[in-house]
């Protein structure tokens, strides 16, 4: 289905645009909306030029599309969502980490899935398998495995865009944002993307 703020019934065309070109297992209630700027060929000229490419699962729940409330923050945990990282994932983040490569997550559900496979400590590295995540990435957040993100425009007052701030500092989300609105970026899911790495 359609985010609800896209306020229209989905058309035939919503089920090839509104969808990433890697999407292989139905579940989620919406597709990762940073995907949907990578296509089939920019995927692969990525991969031309040494950049691995490495999936990971996320089942989307309704309440992604919810504002933050109260009570999620003084609990510390988000609604609940189901993740799978596949060994080859986690061996992939292990090649990069060793030569010195930063990991890129592209939206903020696959950093939510990386990070939830994570286990504390010094490796970065995710476990393989499948769980069950409420992780509520935040200000004060500690990154253990992700590095950079490729993510949308998001609603203020959302998990998703305080997730984007503990990555890239909020002073500088806020400058960034300021910058779209200015320019007329289009936000939301088929809005414009943006890229945050480590200064």
């Amino acid at each position: 289905p359609l985010p609800p703020y896209m306020r229209r019934d989905s058309e035939a065309l919503d089920a090839e645009r509104y969808q990433t070109v890697y999407a292989r297992h139905p579940g989620a209630v919406a597709a990762p909306t940073a995907g949907l700027h990578l296509g089939v060929g920019l995927l692969e000229r990525l991969e031309q030029r040494g950049v691995e490419v490495a999936p990971v699962t996320l089942h989307v729940g309704i309440g992604t599309f919810r504002t933050t409330r109260p009570e999620d923050v003084e609990r510390g945990e988000l609604h609940e969502e189901w993740y799978q990282v596949p060994e080859s994932t986690r061996e992939a983040v292990m090649r990069c980490k060793s030569r010195g490569g930063r990991v890129i997550a592209v939206g903020t559900t696959s950093t939510r899935t990386l990070e939830s496979a994570t286990p504390l400590g010094e490796s970065g590295l995710p476990d393989a398998g499948e769980g069950v995540t409420r992780l509520f990435i935040r200000d004060g957040y500690r990154f253990r495995c992700v590095d950079g993100l490729l993510t949308n425009f998001h609603l203020p007052c959302t998990s998703l865009l305080m997730l984007v701030g503990a990555l890239a500092g909020r002073q500088r989300v806020l400058r960034a944002y300021q910058e779209a609105i200015e320019e007329r970026y289009r936000f939301y899911s088929y809005g414009d993307a943006m890229l945050y790495l480590p200064a």
